[in-house]
């Protein structure tokens, strides 16, 4: 499980105009079921979301209490909400148990080469700029920003969403976040807050999934199947880099375990 080295193969691919590829084990299977678990609970919280902040007229002659559509709807709600927040605490988790590509280092800029790699992705995918392009077996540095972020603003929508659900469950457990509509100014502020939060989901959604098609189809490293089955095609020596990389924070480690 603590697993730092990467698992690769030991077969190179002489593809991709006479680049050598080699496959790298990148996206473990606890992430790409937080992944796809995750993509599946945003979709259900906006749909259901967006039919709370604006319920349609439904036109029935039937008794409303036997419908019970808007019920329903909210029912969806809540239970794509656990799932959501449960997920999210499991990736937490997993950002320091896994294998390096899960790891928070891999999100927060705390170096001045991990600006720089942003910067640089910056001008390719933003300013298209037809520069050398920049290589990275698991995220780059853009990528793990954008979803640190990303992981930011969960724990806000997890927060204002149980705030609100406080008031109304009888389960304790939503009732901890009972002082959350407080700290907003009250249950009318709290929801306008959660329902813009979940236009920023929304925007991600489109962003991410046009960043991904886009680096699949000029880079052609299996971007998009690597969350299936979680190998990429990587440069034989970009892969090489960051096997030394890996090997440079083993040593650091060991040194500073022999420090202590």
């Amino acid at each position: 499980m603590n697993q730092t080295r990467p698992k690769y193969t030991n077969k190179t691919y002489p593809v991709m105009l006479g680049r050598k590829l080699r496959r790298v084990y990148v996206w473990e299977l606890p992430v790409r079921v937080f992944h796809w678990l995750n993509a599946l609970a945003i979709v259900v919280l906006c749909v259901t979301g967006y039919l709370i902040g604006n319920p349609p007229a439904i036109m029935s002659g039937n008794e409303a209490s036997e419908q019970y559509i808007f019920g329903t709807i909210r029912f969806i709600h809540f239970a794509a909400a656990y799932v959501f927040f449960f997920n999210f605490l499991f990736r937490i988790y997993w950002g320091f148990v896994g294998n390096k590509y899960a790891r928070w280092r891999n999100f927060i800029p705390t170096t001045r080469r991990y600006w720089k790699e942003m910067w640089e992705v910056m001008k390719v995918d933003i300013f298209l700029e037809r520069c050398r392009e920049h290589v990275s077996v698991g995220h780059n540095a853009m990528a793990g920003f954008i979803y640190f972020i990303f992981f930011l603003m969960s724990g806000i929508m997890v927060i204002t969403g149980f705030g609100l659900y406080a008031s109304m469950s009888t389960w304790w457990f939503p009732k901890l976040f009972a002082w959350v509509p407080g700290l907003f100014g009250g249950d009318f502020v709290l929801r306008n807050w959660h329902h813009a939060l979940m236009w920023f989901f929304i925007l991600f959604t489109i962003v991410h999934v046009y960043l991904v098609m886009y680096h699949d189809y000029v880079e052609g490293r299996g971007e998009i199947s690597s969350m299936g089955g979680g190998w990429k095609f990587i440069e034989e020596a970009q892969f090489q880099e960051d096997l030394r990389d890996t090997e440079e924070q083993e040593q650091k480690k060991k040194k500073e375990a022999a420090h202590h």
